[in-house]
């Protein structure tokens, strides 16, 4: 999906939601649908909240989005990459975890002098 789309508020919100007693440690990992859901979602989220082309945000296996303002990355691999696992996307994405403490703590690779989310999170609070 286009980062460019707008994203329904109400509809992050349940799909976070969906996760969070997981993401709390309360429950099993959740159906891959609802945890693929929580994820593009918030990647969506973010991209409409920092438009721009300079950093690319990989959360595999479910989606990528490109944000933050800055130079445009047109070919080949960006300068300026974010990739981690789900849990820890959605960990960041809610406020559950701090991003230089996940940075710190190897939970998330970042390359580049723009690869920094600091100001952009959380994208939502649940």
């Amino acid at each position: 999906m286009p980062p460019s789309r707008s994203v329904d508020p109400a509809e992050l919100r349940a799909a976070v939601t969906a996760v969070s007693a997981w993401l709390d440690g309360n429950e099993e990992k959740p159906a891959r649908p609802a945890l693929a859901a929580a994820v593009r979602l918030s990647l969506r989220a973010l991209a409409a909240d920092a438009p721009g082309r300079s950093v690319e945000v990989r959360v595999p296996p479910f989606a990528a989005v490109q944000c933050i303002e800055g130079p445009r990355h047109t070919r080949g691999t960006p300068p300026n990459v974010i990739e981690t696992d789900p849990r820890t996307w959605l960990e960041l994405a809610t406020g559950r975890l701090n991003w230089t403490d996940a940075v710190e703590a190897g939970r998330v690779t970042a390359s580049g002098a723009r690869a920094d989310l600091t100001r952009q999170l959380p994208v939502v609070r649940v």
